[in-house]
């Protein structure tokens, strides 16, 4: 039998924006799990991010952060179906209780479950939607325009291939047009999903604009340039993999030689905005002097002492990739939203790519480090006043 209490009703929503979203609407939260979520809970900026707790034991995890820690910052706890579960026609949202234990509806046990932990806003629990998987992306919307709550963040967890050319993206757009309320989009593939198509940033970026209430969590630099771009709200994964999703089945590719697990910690390097194992990063500086990071975590220490994941060094590394994090959202967040934003977006990210090769001249090494392939095409992909400002000049030259 149901147990009725367990399920309690919904709260009635009106037409005006839930508080939820208002507390959500321009933050970058930090996703992290359960487990490693009190090594970045202190670092956040409590007016412009958050957390977002990732996995089976998150809601229960935000229950005793609210209720025994006193936490009351921005806070959801996503189920991550879409780890374990694909979405299919019959079920979108997969049934995740034990065989025999019968509930009314998982969606609807899952959001009260996180609406009683006390949750900013409940997430739905969506299995993982497959390149061109339209029936199950039908389904999962048919069900969220039945629910009809603008208070509930619809997870939109979708293969990257959605986004590989315009006609799937504009299918892509247009089923997540018909549901009100925010639809958070996460993305699916190995290594950097973003990085597989030639145009998936700037279908990215179309889907941001075209869909009311777009938000993109479960991301890596897409987080800062998905807020540039106006999302409602992003999210910045705090360990690489919470920076995108890898398939239900499939085993998480490695850029490791050797395979085996990170044998240091991965340190944020903030002239190349990109991620690298300590270790290794200590190896490519050698003899010459590594930067020094002046961010409110390091207070002048030198990026190449992250080199094993023997304590303090994890923690201190968590510690100074956050800082540096909140650092980029407060210059992104003190200018005002539209183009200005994204043309500071693009400008750091060319200015990134510019310093490769002068880093890499500094120590004599041309291939130390190499340009990250996502990291060039948010560098290209230019508002389209900053595109007329570059082509200026060589309009000029040509007449």
């Amino acid at each position: 039998m149901t147990d009725a209490s367990a399920v309690p009703p919904r709260p009635r929503t009106s037409d005006s924006v839930p508080d939820g979203m208002a507390l959500l609407r321009g933050r970058m939260l930090i996703q992290s799990r359960p487990t490693l979520v009190k090594k970045v809970a202190g670092q956040i900026a409590p007016s412009l991010s958050g957390l977002i707790l990732c996995g089976e034991s998150a809601a229960r995890t935000a229950q005793r952060m609210r209720r025994d820690e006193g936490y009351s910052g921005v806070l959801l706890a996503d189920p991550a179906r879409y780890e374990s579960e694909p979405a299919t026609e019959e079920a979108p949202f997969p049934e995740n209780e034990p065989a025999g234990f019968f509930m009314n509806d998982p969606l609807e046990v899952s959001l009260s479950r996180q609406r009683a932990a006390g949750v900013t806003a409940p997430i739905t629990p969506t299995g993982y939607i497959q390149a061109e998987d339209s029936d199950a992306l039908r389904a999962a919307v048919r069900r969220m325009v039945e629910l009809g709550d603008p208070s509930v963040i619809f997870a939109v967890p979708v293969d990257v291939a959605w986004l590989r050319n315009e006609e799937s993206t504009r299918q892509l757009i247009g089923f997540l047009q018909m549901v009100r309320g925010p639809k958070a989009i996460m993305l699916g593939g190995q290594m950097d999903p973003l990085a597989r198509y030639a145009k998936a940033v700037a279908h990215l970026r179309m889907l941001i604009a075209e869909v009311p209430d777009a938000a993109l969590v479960r991301a890596d630099l897409a987080a800062f340039g998905a807020l540039a771009s106006g999302a409602l709200f992003t999210a910045f994964g705090g360990s690489s993999g919470l920076r995108h999703i890898v398939a239900p089945g499939e085993k998480a590719q490695t850029s490791r030689k050797g395979g085996g697990g990170p044998t240091a910690p991965h340190v944020l390097h903030p002239e190349l905005m990109d991620f690298y194992l300590g270790d290794n990063l200590a190896d490519k500086y050698g003899g010459a002097p590594a930067p020094i990071c002046e961010c409110y975590a390091c207070e002048g220490r030198s990026l190449d002492i992250f080199t094993s994941n023997h304590a303090p060094l994890p923690a201190q590394a968590a510690a100074h990739n956050i800082a540096v994090l909140m650092g980029w959202l407060r210059d992104l967040c003190a200018i005002p939203a539209g183009t200005e934003r994204e043309r500071w977006w693009h400008n750091r990210c060319r200015s990134a790519v510019d310093q490769y090769p002068l880093v890499n001249a500094t120590l004599r090494q041309p291939g130390a480090f190499k340009v990250p392939e996502q990291l060039n095409r948010w560098a290209l992909a230019a508002p389209d006043s900053a595109r007329a400002a570059l082509e200026a000049p060589h309009a000029q030259h040509t007449r």
